[in-house]
């Protein structure tokens, strides 16, 4: 950043900012944080849409050697009282209203019941009484303060940890994953080299800035190798093909959806220039090897490619220079470089190339272990490799192309759904006697919830209930099963498991 103080980094609608002046309100948000008493250790949450004001209380926190924790912007009350009660959050950035909700209700709620949530801002809204203004935070001269500016803590230890995401997975409830400064430092740079990125570089960022692509490529990437990021609030690939043209964008990396829907609107978006666009790095389920090649047919210029990673381990494998025409298109590509990834069986020895196995890797951009440390005999082996919970097969080259996964989750448009989370709270709907959440392919979101519910006798019931009831159990919207399938009985095995691959 200091290399180019003038340079744009950040765009957020008409709001343009420099490397200089997202430097200078950074430290004055640090100063402030500082003055409220936060410091070296504290966990900081935000749950803001993409808004240069996450940035900035990103690095601010950073700065004080707190440890940030992103919250995705549909987490409601079921969701946020977990995740808030176990990271002891002592302060948390909201927005007043966003698309139609008001999170200021529900966050005075939640306030009530966690002794260590001190401070509340909202941002772009009117505060209650309650709560602060981030605006007015950030237009208090907080460098005049007598408290001395703070270090940034992370230059003195680089293991302490700097986020703390929440993911879903197999358990019913989220899964705190721990990053330090060392590992996310590992990611951007083996994704300087893989990606061929310079300061040149500009990223249109629709993923989340709540999301590990969004913290990578919208915040951390920036931060470190001053490459710009152009933030979408909201996708539209009308408004992302505008931005791709007028602002030189020169790569994304996001789930299918996104590119599925450029190409889409591509055609008829007349003599739109995308020239500048090389690269997009493509994760998630349902990558299909068609879209990487109606893509790179579309787009000539840019190389459209394949990528394998997880909030644990945000990139395990790519494809680089010719191995991207060749082979980005069927397989998630080879490890990384200082990465490692094996295929093993049940018994978690290594298996040959061409056998299928359990995904594991391991690599500096590995994330450290679970917040719940109950959860790390699982996740790892004793020799030290992440087990992934993906199925998968290496070619003789370390090509890998994932096959299937052993963890019950359900990605829609990137994010995990915990397949376990959400059976448990259909099961104690009064008209259930037992019910699978099983994924179907959907060319739009990767995947999609479908609810297979067998019903107690006499009764009833429909999508609507059902998601109505699952709204009033604070699960957030995006986890509700968008369909309904009702059965007599459930196919099953000699032993009673159901066999969730014939639903």
């Amino acid at each position: 950043m200091a290399a180019h103080p003038a340079r744009v980094a950040v765009i957020d609608g008409e709001r343009r900012w420099t490397f200089l002046e997202i430097d200078r309100i950074s430290r004055r948000a640090a100063r402030g944080l500082l003055q409220l008493g936060i410091g070296r250790g504290d966990v900081v949450a935000y749950q803001l849409p993409n808004w240069w004001e996450a940035i900035v209380l990103f690095l601010a926190a950073a700065r004080l050697g707190a440890t940030l924790n992103p919250l995705l912007p549909m987490f409601r009350e079921r969701e946020l009282q977990f995740t808030l009660s176990q990271s002891g959050a002592r302060a948390a950035i909201i927005p007043g209203g966003y698309r139609g909700y008001d999170y200021r209700p529900l966050w005075l709620r939640l306030r009530a019941q966690l002794p260590a949530l001190e401070h509340l801002f909202v941002a772009r809204d009117e505060a209650p009484p309650e709560m602060r203004s981030l605006t007015s935070f950030l237009e208090t001269p907080w460098e005049r303060a007598s408290r001395p500016e703070p270090e940034r803590h992370e230059a003195e230890d680089p293991d302490a940890i700097l986020l703390l995401m929440y993911t879903s997975g197999t358990t019913a409830e989220p899964k705190g994953v721990l990053h330090t400064h060392n590992t996310l430092r590992a990611e951007v740079l083996s994704l300087e080299r893989v990606h061929q990125l310079t300061s040149a570089d500009r990223t249109l960022m629709p993923s989340p800035l709540t999301h590990i692509s969004g913290v990578i490529h919208g915040i951390l990437t920036p931060a470190l190798l001053a490459t710009s990021a152009v933030l979408m609030e909201r996708w539209d690939p009308v408004r992302a093909l505008a931005l791709i043209a007028g602002e030189r964008v020169t790569y994304m990396v996001g789930a299918p959806a996104f590119l599925q829907d450029l190409l889409a609107h591509a055609d008829t978006a007349g003599d739109v220039d995308l020239r500048s666009l090389r690269l997009f790095s493509c994760g998630g389920a349902g990558v299909s090897p068609e879209l990487m090649r109606r893509a790179r047919q579309r787009l000539p210029h840019c190389v459209a490619k394949r990528v394998y990673g997880s909030t644990e381990f945000p990139t395990l494998t790519t494809t680089a220079g010719d191995d991207a025409v060749t082979y980005g298109a069927d397989t998630e590509g080879r490890a990384i470089a200082p990465a490692e990834v094996r295929i093993a069986d049940d018994a978690g020895r290594r298996v040959p190339a061409g056998v299928e196995g359990e995904v594991q890797g391991r690599g500096p951009e590995c994330f450290v272990g679970y917040l719940d440390a109950t959860l790390n005999a699982d996740a790892f082996t004793a020799d030290g490799w992440f087990r992934t919970g993906d199925l998968g097969v290496l070619d003789g080259a370390g090509h890998l192309r994932i096959t299937g996964r052993l963890k019950d989750i359900i990605i829609r448009k990137g994010e995990k759904i915990s397949v376990k989370e959400v059976e448990d709270l259909i099961a104690e709907h009064p008209a259930v006697a037992e019910v699978a959440l099983v994924p179907r392919t959907d060319p739009e979101t990767g995947e999609r919830a479908c609810a297979v519910v067998r019903l107690r006798p006499g009764m009833a019931l429909d999508l609507k209930s059902l998601t109505d009831y699952l709204a009033g159990k604070g699960l957030a919207k995006q986890k509700w099963p968008e369909r309904l399938e009702l059965v007599s009985e459930f196919p099953r095995t000699e032993s009673g498991k159901i066999l969730r691959g014939k639903l």
